[in-house]
């Protein structure tokens, strides 16, 4: 489907979804995209904000940097922790995938040529994490044809917060007939909108009181985000052109972005947290692609090189708090003098991604009858995790070894190493019937080793946690984990099109995605294998005169889920568990006429597991065998994702003497979800209340000035993206009443609220 972009007036997008550039009518898979212009017209900044416009997609955010991505309803409540499952959607961008193995790269949406969305398995040509979708972030390439540029500055309030900033701009330089740059610049301040109110806890087994007053503030969740990229074209003949792309980005976030539901507050906006809390990302990319010809065929090698670190601190006081009072959990705690000490908690961790990439393809000729896309594509991603649970002035027989205050520590690489041969046929079987087959045969082989626990007997005597080996990674006192993991497989795709003429096609798929397999870092535990996503799908797109309507039906068949869930001591286990069957309808309509245009699309998916979630996996999903238990029965719904989500965006665009005008509306909706798979864990937490969001903007232009002022989520909704709890649900969620009074304690991460601006750009 499309999101028809306004700054063309012939109505054609040109997507590159299948590797080669076609009009986005004439592509046979359900797709969207929104082009440069009415990504500014739709105030997109970030990411989250072009998913209000995709109505397949959704998204789930704990906070700037980390989010992940859905499509259609494949999601089965992953917590995204650094030694689970990867993504189940594949982002890229331009040539370069930046899915790294905790999600996408949170970048500042600027200078972007398209955002294209393609639903459903995208693997023969996508490959691992593209299982349910794919996310195409296409920039503006340099142009050769002049020297010209652009820039924008931007005031924004947001409501109950702080005021924000942009200021953007870019310029490209022409240096010859042949050759160009492009250096495009953001910075961005998001106004913080989250108060840390006053609070106090007292532990009830050693009596220590803990406040937080030092740490009392308003909107204390601000960003500052700022960032570059500097791109090269160079044409060095008639056939061959060389594009070396130079991008990186910092973003700091302070404090938290929840509001919390607690005995200590119950207000919106809200929370309590007694220690700082923060993150900084930044990360940079090199990439190169070549493109040519060798006869008449195309060659394309791109590949590239991104290097990322994230610094954060997390507030750790429930997890202390509330096992406190269940178990007397402080009482273990004590410094060198034997004295007690405060077992408050606190996370200080640094997270670092690398990730290589490079792919070879070749196509023939896109106007022979018979057309070939084939390639080899290779991978490798490192994650060096570090995490350190601290408790401050702890006795050295308590601390892991070579630590300072260290109960816990996590210290461990992960590395995830893709491997490809892909291809795709298409056949004109007559001028108005194509067919197509695809295959990608792949291997996979991933590796966890390093340190997770406590490296002394003084606090815990279990096996699981303790050294079992000399040190393998640097930094850690020993080893308990080191295992890997590696499949090879294929994967197919079946398409048949019929063009009824230039104006409607109708088209049937089968599809397969697939997920790689991982490691448990339990060592109780086996490694989890793939999981697969078979996608049966009839699609149309049609256009008659201003009118376009494209849909698609399809039912998604998921296989060997990679069920992930916190288990004994609160640590993620993956088990391939669980059936799926996502049954759904897709559409988007859209009419232009003159200076007014309306724009709307919704999808509705049916997801729920077919077979009986158990604890312990086995091959008749039998959850009363022998220390087994059920989670989930057959026919719960999969959480995270609506049933149905739309949008709509009406334009009007009028003359205002020398000047353009505009009005613009938009509308967004999504319904309520569920917060876990499985209904015990579900109840504690609560569903996810359905919300709706209105953004409006009105503005004039003309051929060098441009001047906007807006509102995103007009009516200030408190819409609700996702749930998070510090430890297990029962725990944390029942509060230990009545030992602990105050209740448990959750955290709603919150769409941002009302936000009004004005924003200016000027043209030379």
């Amino acid at each position: 489907m499309a999101q028809q972009a306004a700054e063309d007036d012939s109505n054609v997008i040109v997507v590159t979804a299948q590797k080669r550039e076609q009009n986005l009518q004439d592509v046979p898979i359900a797709i969207n995209a929104i082009g440069n212009e009415k990504l500014d017209q739709l105030q997109v900044k970030e990411f989250s904000d072009v998913v209000k416009f995709l109505p397949s997609v959704t998204i789930q955010q704990g906070g700037p940097g980390f989010a992940q991505v859905y499509f259609r309803g494949v999601a089965s409540g992953e917590n995204a922790n650094h030694s689970a499952s990867l993504p189940t959607v594949g982002t890229y961008l331009d040539e370069l995938p930046i899915t790294t193995i905790a999600g996408a790269l949170d970048l500042h949406a600027y200078d972007l040529a398209r955002v294209e969305a393609l639903a459903g398995p995208q693997g023969t040509l996508y490959g691992a994490s593209s299982m349910a979708g794919t996310i195409k972030l296409v920039t503006n390439a340099p142009d050769t044809s002049g020297t010209y540029g652009s820039g924008g500055v931007e005031i924004n309030n947001t409501a109950h917060g702080d005021f924000g900033q942009v200021l953007e701009g870019f310029v490209n330089a022409k240096i010859s007939d042949n050759a160009a740059a492009r250096l495009v610049g953001w910075y961005r301040k998001d106004g913080g909108y989250i108060d840390n109110i006053a609070g106090s806890r007292t532990y009830a087994s050693s009596g220590i009181r803990q406040s937080n007053a030092a740490l009392v503030e308003e909107n204390y969740n601000d960003v500052e985000t700022y960032g570059a990229r500097l791109a090269l074209g160079i044409d060095l003949d008639d056939n061959w052109t060389v594009r070396p792309t130079l991008m990186g980005q910092v973003q700091n976030a302070d404090g938290s972005f929840a509001q919390e539901r607690s005995g200590q507050t119950t207000k919106k906006l809200q929370t309590v947290q007694y220690n700082p809390e923060g993150s900084q990302d930044k990360w940079i990319q090199a990439a190169l692609t070549i493109e040519g010809k060798i006869g008449n065929w195309d060659v394309t090698a791109a590949g590239g090189h991104l290097r990322r670190k994230s610094e954060t601190q997390l507030d750790y006081s429930d997890y202390a708090y509330f096992y406190d009072a269940l178990s007397g959990y402080g009482a273990y705690f004590y410094d060198n003098a034997g004295n007690l000490v405060n077992p408050n908690q606190y996370i200080q961790g640094i997270d670092r991604y690398k990730k290589t990439f490079g792919e070879l393809r070749v196509s023939s000729p896109a106007d022979a009858p018979v057309r070939v896309i084939a390639g080899l594509f290779y991978q490798r991603q490192s994650h060096d995790i570090e995490q350190h649970y601290i408790i401050d002035k702890l006795s050295d027989d308590l601390q892991v070894q070579g630590t300072v205050d260290n109960i816990w520590l996590t210290k461990q690489l992960r590395v995830d190493r893709d491997y490809a041969a892909f291809g795709e046929a298409s056949y004109d079987v007559t001028d108005k019937l194509t067919v197509t087959g695809g295959l990608r045969v792949y291997k996979y082989d991933n590796s966890l080793v390093g340190f997770f626990g406590f490296s002394n007997p003084g606090y815990s005597s279990n096996p699981s946690y303790l050294c079992q080996g000399p040190s393998k990674v640097a930094g850690s006192p020993c080893t308990n984990v080191d295992k890997s993991t590696s499949d090879t497989d294929f994967i197919h795709k079946l398409n048949a099109t019929y063009k009824f003429n230039d104006d409607a096609l109708v088209y049937a798929t089968w599809s397969r995605g697939f997920r790689p397999g991982g490691i448990n870092r339990r060592g109780s535990l086996p490694p989890y294998g793939a999981d697969e996503l078979d996608n049966y799908e009839l699609g149309w797109k049609t256009t008659f005169g201003a009118f376009r309507w494209n849909g698609a039906v399809y039912q998604e068949d998921w296989n060997g889920i990679q069920l992930s869930f916190l288990g004994a001591n609160g640590l993620t286990e993956i088990r391939n568990a669980g059936i799926a069957r996502i049954r759904g309808v897709e559409m988007d309509v859209g009419y232009r006429a003159g200076g007014f245009s309306i724009n709307t699309g919704f999808s509705y998916n049916d997801a729920q597991i077919r077979r009986d979630f158990c604890a312990i996996a086995n091959a008749t999903f039998d959850c009363s065998t022998p220390g087994n238990s059920l989670l989930a029965p057959a026919g719960s719904r999969l959480p995270t994702t609506a049933k149905l989500k739309g949008n709509a965006v009406a334009r009007y665009e009028f003359p205002i003497g020398a000047f353009d005008g505009h009005v613009q509306f938009a509308l967004n909706y999504i319904g309520g979800r569920r917060n876990d798979l499985r209904p015990e864990q579900n109840a504690i937490k609560g569903n996810l209340p359905a919300y709706t969001t209105a953004d409006i903007s009105v503005g004039i232009k003309d051929d060098v000035w441009k001047i906007d002022v807006f509102a995103t989520n007009l009516f200030d909704t408190n819409g609700v993206v996702g749930t998070g709890v510090q430890c297990f649900e029962t725990v944390c969620g029942t509060g230990v009443t009545p030992a602990t009074p105050t209740g448990g304690a959750f955290y709603d991460n919150v769409i941002r609220p009302r936000l009004i601006g004005v924003k200016f750009s000027r043209d030379f």
